[in-house]
């Protein structure tokens, strides 16, 4: 039996019925926090790394963590976003890249992916990001190089992700807000774009404001 398969009977025989109260709500509807859009790779679980529960996040997944610009065209990635902004109405949206992304290798190196055309074509919604880091890091190592690279990836499909009129128009509403993360496979860590000024800060410092209201009022609840 694969993997996979032994692990639905677990679910089904052990997990469930811990949490069937929670399904049984969820299965009414949704309303989900955040729309967090991820990459495809196998070694990245957005549940496990916020620590969320089932009916929390709205979850995209692609090769790269991409946004496609806006166009009349209809595709995966734009009638997803398009529900849960408009529908949904989700206050939050996360781009989250990460590590070791073989991707964004590829997005280095387009002409390497001949025999994987539909992988090339996705990949060119990064090429604006790779002629980024070719501008201002001409001469730096790989590993320095890449690490750029998926920073400036994540902020480049956050101005594609403004293109999209429900995205637009909440945003000029002011109820939806962008994050921009990079995750770190090997030490758990997660950096968090700050626009302010332009840096990728540990996600601690980025929402120490934030974070601090939410344990004030987990301990507030507590004392009641």
């Amino acid at each position: 039996m694969p993997l996979f398969a032994a692990g639905v009977v677990r679910f089904q025989q052990e997990v469930f019925p811990q949490k069937k109260a929670l399904f049984e709500t969820l299965s009414s509807g949704q309303s989900p926090e955040a729309l967090f859009i991820t990459c495809s790779d196998s070694r990245i679980d957005a549940n496990l790394i916020t620590q969320t529960e089932p009916g929390d996040l709205f979850i995209c997944r692609n090769a790269g963590n991409i946004v496609p610009p806006h166009t009349n065209a209809t595709g995966a990635m734009t009638a997803s976003i398009e529900f849960a902004v408009a529908a949904l109405k989700v206050p939050h949206i996360v781009i989250c890249g990460h590590t070791e992304c073989g991707a964004m290798k590829g997005a280095l190196n387009l002409g390497a992916l001949n025999d994987l055309p539909h992988v090339r074509e996705w990949l060119s919604y990064s090429r604006a990001a790779v002629a980024v880091v070719r501008e201002l890091a001409p001469n730096a190592d790989p590993a320095d190089v890449m690490t750029m690279l998926l920073e400036q990836n994540v902020v480049l499909q956050l101005q594609h992700l403004r293109t999209h009129p429900t995205v637009a128009a909440r945003l000029a509403r002011g109820d939806l807000q962008l994050h921009g993360w990079v995750y770190d496979i090997k030490s758990g860590a997660v950096n968090a774009y700050d626009e302010a000024s332009g840096k990728f800060l540990p996600v601690d410092q980025r929402y120490a404001k934030e974070i601090a209201a939410f344990m004030a009022e987990q301990h507030d609840h507590g004392h009641r």
